[in-house]
């Protein structure tokens, strides 16, 4: 980093980037796309919070991660899907079409560290692209809103992760395609396919319902509901630089064929080992303020005596909304606390239909050394009484196991002031203003 190299390379990918109109229109199309979210947000905040002069509707309820945060950050997953990748994209195409990459092939550097000072001038354009997101969150406080440091810091932590994806990906097209727009077709394409596997997952469950944990809206959906899982980081920080390793395999346009093919399978198999190695981890932490993903503090004491693995076979379809309520209340919880938990969705179709008549439709099995036992409840103390049953462990106290959250929720009948002047005025003028003062 003490190298003059490293500055010219930094000054040279800044310049590109402030050339890239695709940055500018990206940066003059945020400060209204996100704004219009926590403008709506806010209003519907309000709302719940009782504005009109009446009560506030379950204030537990009311969180502002769920009801500021997400939707507003919301608009960058929308942008770094369908926008950015364009800006990522740009940086690479401009310099193969114009042949720039063959002087740069000749720079003193290493082809490795001009990628690597692109994937750090990405990120520090996209961090500018944050400027109307955290002029949201100021609002949000100056307001009188509550926030919460640790999910805050989690779920901007998560959108960083879902941009190196992006961008790692798009550069990764760019490198291989010949041209911009065959690369912008490979990138929509790799965003439609984990949008299908999603569906696909959903669905069937399975291999397909665990490879699809690691798409990218699933993983952004890890961090948006306070959680952070080591093996959603070390997965998708491995994806990422294995997109960029693949770029500096094949932007060197002096490798023959045969080489990039060898080259481009030992990243591959890596990046397999990688993930493979990662999904494998188990340690993950509960950094959402209401616990939501968690158990009572004496129910995990509890459960953390049980050294079995635990099965679990669940005969309900992925739209009927008891399996809803028994992933997010029951089977993602013991998946935090017991050493293994394998689950087998048996139903045979998404919407429940035509199974109605079968026999163990409704009926979820846990099975433990041997011993199995049927619920059809998907109520937690129900399902944990059962359970310590099962595994011969004490129950905690019927009170305690009872005690209600001690989270309050913060109501804030507050609407959006001077919001619409910032987003829909200010931020595009002086986008506006900064690119013409940076093009002249």
């Amino acid at each position: 980093m003490r190298s003059p190299r490293w500055l010219l390379l930094a000054s040279k990918e800044c310049r590109e980037l402030s050339a890239s109109r695709a940055y500018w229109l990206l940066l003059l199309m945020i400060g209204p796309l996100v704004g219009h979210s926590f403008i709506m947000a806010v209003d519907l905040y309000a709302e719940a919070s009782g504005i009109g002069g009446g009560p506030a509707a379950l204030s537990q309820g009311l969180t502002p991660l769920d009801g500021i945060l997400v939707p507003t950050f919301g608009a960058y997953d929308l942008a770094v899907t369908l926008l950015f990748p364009f800006v990522a994209i740009r940086l690479i195409a401009a310099e193969k079409e114009s042949g720039a990459m063959k002087l740069l092939l000749q720079f003193p550097s290493r082809l490795a560290t001009s990628v690597a000072m692109k994937a750090l001038v990405l990120l520090l354009g996209w961090l500018v692209a944050w400027i109307p997101g955290l002029v949201a969150v100021a609002l949000w406080k100056s307001y009188g809103g509550h926030l919460y440091a640790p999910e805050t810091l989690n779920l901007l932590f998560g959108h960083l992760l879902r941009v190196a994806l992006s961008a790692s990906v798009a550069v990764a097209a760019a490198s291989v395609a010949e041209s911009a727009a065959s690369a912008a077709i490979a990138t929509l394409g790799f965003t439609v396919g984990t949008w299908a596997l999603d569906f696909i997952g959903a669905g069937r469950g399975g291999w397909a319902q665990e490879l699809a944990a690691y798409t990218p809206t699933a993983a952004l959906r890890v961090f948006e509901q306070g959680l952070l899982r080591l093996s959603t980081m070390i997965v998708i920080a491995a994806l990422s630089i294995g997109g960029f390793a693949l770029a500096i395999v094949w932007l060197h346009t002096g490798r023959s064929w045969l080489y990039r093919l060898i080259a481009t399978s030992v990243v591959v198999i890596t990046l397999a080992a990688a993930v493979t190695a990662g999904a494998a981890l188990r340690p993950n932490w509960d950094l959402s303020e209401n616990r939501r993903n968690s158990f009572p503090q004496a129910d995990e004491a509890a459960l953390k005596q049980i050294k079995e693995p635990l099965r679990v076979t669940v005969y309900l379809s992925a739209e009927d909304p008891r399996l809803t309520d028994l992933e997010r209340s029951i089977l993602s919880k013991l998946q935090r606390i017991l050493p293994r938990v394998e689950v087998d969705y048996a139903a045979s179709s998404r919407t429940g239909l035509f199974e109605g008549a079968e026999e163990h439709y409704g009926e979820v099995w846990y099975e433990m050394g041997g011993r199995r036992v049927m619920s059809r409840s998907t109520t937690e103390p129900i399902v944990l009484e059962q359970l310590y049953e099962l595994a011969g462990v004490k129950q905690p106290d019927r009170p305690e196991l009872m005690e209600e959250s001690d989270f309050p929720g913060y109501p804030l009948p507050a609407r959006p002031k001077g919001a619409p002047w910032i987003f829909y005025m200010i931020f595009p003028v002086a986008t506006i203003l900064a690119f013409w003062l940076i093009r002249k």
